[in-house]
């Protein structure tokens, strides 16, 4: 039961952080409720807009710190007041602080997590 406005958008991602990783701004930009986003990312995703969002969130600030950005840039190039709180976050989502990743330390462990939560770990 896909929405025909949510199937037709082309750059979700993009739309993701325009609203600035809301679901409800997310659903207000896509021109469908809250609960038929919810609907579309279950049965298209498999998980819930919070958590496609989470996820697209974080993928944006690896591709920032493999680029070169500091972790106090990066937390405020996707939303973060405060550096601490993505620190935190990021090392909730992927299992290793920020500084390490943009150190290029990864680990065995930090990669294969990264392939489990990333799908393919293409960032």
């Amino acid at each position: 039961m896909n929405n025909l406005r949510l199937t037709q958008i082309q750059h979700l991602p993009e739309l993701a952080r325009q609203a600035k990783w809301s679901v409800t701004r997310l659903a207000k930009s896509s021109g469908v409720s809250v609960r038929t986003l919810e609907r579309h990312f279950r049965e298209t995703y498999g998980e819930t807009p919070k958590a496609w969002l989470v996820e697209q969130r974080h993928k944006q600030a690896l591709k920032l710190l493999r680029a070169g950005a500091s972790v106090k840039e990066a937390a405020a190039r996707i939303g973060y007041r405060h550096a601490t709180t993505f620190a935190r976050e990021f090392k909730k989502f992927f299992g290793e602080y920020p500084q390490v990743l943009a150190a290029g330390k990864e680990s065995r462990l930090l990669v294969s997590k990264c392939r489990v939560k990333l799908r393919h770990c293409r960032v």
